[in-house]
């Protein structure tokens, strides 16, 4: 369902700060705009299968979002080739298309749409996105007024609730309280059986034990291993342990 081949990220970023276009454009042309660069992926080469659940561990700042923005087409590579069969829906941040002016209700119908879904689609799944949020009694109110952990729960029942082609998932199993974790859980495994594939970041190993058929390990934008769950997440605990 998707090739990674031999894909790198490089960012350039300025080595002193940019405080204005004006600023920047001086110092364009006087020539003293000088970058260092980061390497976020290097020559990484993966495939996910259909009918898998990938995850990928690694420590923070490891590449792990890089690689599923990758996927998702928000980022392009610097060098390599990401090949995408079917259609992605990324949960990489709950409820980023989101207007907190907007009620609950309007904002379940415009991230609807930003994710492809008509009118009638999001008419007939509308009371189950909500009690699945568990924010009935707040759906006519501003966003503005939710918290955080509303507002992800909310973006996750719409994504969700319309199996994709391939799933991308990035930490976001940890939003809400102990039961509406349960049930998070529940959804995504409900999706692998119904989605073409699932792509998973999260620290929570035992998760990744669990829901993964394979786990790939990334480290400083390195793929170090990728195999069986218990394998791999066993290596990577050493390895976190022997630095620790």
């Amino acid at each position: 369902m998707v090739t990674i081949e031999n894909v790198s990220v490089r960012y350039r970023l300025p080595r002193d700060p940019v405080h204005s276009i004006k600023d920047f454009a001086i110092r364009w042309m006087k020539r003293k705009m000088v970058y260092d660069y980061f390497s976020a992926l290097n020559d990484v080469t993966l495939d996910v299968r259909r009918r898998e659940v990938l995850g990928i561990v690694g420590h923070n700042g490891a590449g792990k979002s890089t690689l599923l923005k990758l996927i998702a087409r928000v980022l392009m590579p610097t060098e390599g080739r990401v090949t995408v069969r079917g259609r992605v829906a990324p949960l990489l941040e709950l409820g980023a298309g989101f207007d907190r002016e907007m009620t609950g209700r309007e904002n379940i119908y415009l991230n609807g749409a930003v994710l492809g879904y008509r009118r009638a689609d999001i008419d007939a799944r509308f009371d189950r996105i909500v009690d699945f949020a568990g924010v009935r009694e707040f759906i006519d109110m501003p966003l503005r007024t939710y918290s955080s952990g509303m507002i992800a729960r909310l973006g996750f029942s719409v994504a969700t609730d319309i199996p994709p082609g391939i799933l991308i998932v990035d930490e976001i199993l940890s939003v809400g309280d102990a039961e509406f974790t349960r049930k998070s859980g529940d959804r995504i495994r409900e999706l692998h059986d119904q989605s073409e594939a699932v792509l998973m970041v999260s620290h929570n190993l035992k998760l990744m034990r669990e829901m993964c058929q394979r786990v790939a390990w990334l480290h400083h934008g390195r793929l170090m291993a990728v195999g069986p769950p218990d394998e791999v997440v066993d290596q990577y605990e050493a390895a976190v342990a022997a630095a620790s």
